[in-house]
């Protein structure tokens, strides 16, 4: 007699796992069909109350959940292959787990990343689903956090800021105050939180052009921060040029958040790279044709200074915060 957390993968995930090495997760393991390309392996976590709020509805959660792990490939220069999956919940209803499942198993199809395997679990505690993702580079072309070099241009694609904004109008206040009547705006920012939009239509343009690159989930200041610590360099940012949407700048303009919450607040999942000189014309037309947005905002720096933010008159932008951190 199966049991019910074999019933519940039967009904709800195994019209997932279409990849043919997924056995209809009927076994203990999968099989990764091995290539000569590089296998790249990332994993993150969402938690209910850190990540995701309790009433988020559960596809957008299934979304964020393999979205933030694609966006770690498409930093990397990697084409997504397959994912695994484990599930922590409260309890096993269809109301939750039919939209969860759906909203997996869209994006699965659309990024081209199939559900592997992985396990169900029941907690008395907050629900968390975690991810390990596995993408494919050319032989030796991953590209890591290393590698920034004085002189290279700092890139970033999308806008920074939307997501943190996005949970602010979540939680009430003064974010959501201040946008009144904008609809648009406050729904555009809330989308940006719940479902980020991972790059992975650009993974081969920065695996081709990038010298460093990493995604943006706890803010583009500490982001920064541990890409130039990796790279042993220093970078000054012209803090106009941080690319923001038309209600983020807005809420600037008007005051109701400063530049601090735009860099710091995480969950961007956007791509921080960095570029030489001589190849960024390349590497920008590039990605045009890629249709992906990005705006070169500063300069790799020799040294090992902390990342310096300045305004239009040159003036440092003091920070008491840089990102946001679980501990």
């Amino acid at each position: 007699m199966a049991s019910g957390e074999d019933t519940l993968i039967a009904r709800y995930f195994r019209p997932v796992a279409t990849d043919p090495g997924a056995f209809g997760l009927t076994d203990d393991a999968a099989v990764l069909k091995a290539s000569g390309d590089d296998l790249v392996v990332t994993t993150d976590a969402i938690v209910e109350g850190v990540h995701f709020l309790p009433d988020d509805p559960p596809d957008t959660i299934a979304r964020k959940a393999l979205r933030v792990n694609l966006s770690d490939l498409a930093a990397k220069g990697a084409t997504p292959k397959g994912f695994v999956m484990t599930l922590a919940l409260r309890e096993a209803g269809d109301a939750w787990l039919q939209p969860f499942a759906r909203g997996l198993g869209e994006d699965a199809r659309l990024f081209g990343c199939a559900l592997l395997g992985g396990d169900t679990v029941s907690t008395p505690g907050p629900v968390m689903i975690s991810i390990t993702a596995f993408g494919l580079t050319p032989p030796g072309k991953m590209v890591r956090r290393h590698g920034a070099r004085a002189g290279d241009r700092i890139v970033v694609t999308g806008t920074i800021g939307d997501a943190a904004l996005g949970l602010a109008i979540l939680q009430g206040g003064a974010v959501a105050a201040a946008l009144g009547q904008d609809v648009a705006g406050r729904e555009m920012l809330i989308q940006r939180y719940r479902v980020p939009q991972p790059r992975v239509g650009l993974a081969k343009v920065i695996g081709d052009f990038a010298s460093a690159a990493m995604d943006v989930s706890d803010g583009l200041a500490g982001d920064l921060a541990k890409l130039c610590a990796a790279s042993g360099v220093a970078a000054v940012i012209d803090a106009q040029s941080v690319p923001l949407s038309p209600a983020a700048a807005a809420l600037q303009a008007g005051g109701s958040v400063g530049f601090e919450a735009i860099v710091a607040g995480g969950d961007d999942y956007e791509i921080l790279c960095t570029i030489p000189e001589n190849r960024f014309a390349a590497f920008a037309q590039a990605a045009r044709l890629a249709g992906m947005p990005v705006t070169s905002i500063g300069t790799v720096m020799a040294g090992a200074a902390a990342p310096r933010f300045l305004d239009a008159k040159g003036g440092e932008i003091r920070l008491e915060r840089l990102s946001y951190s679980h501990f």
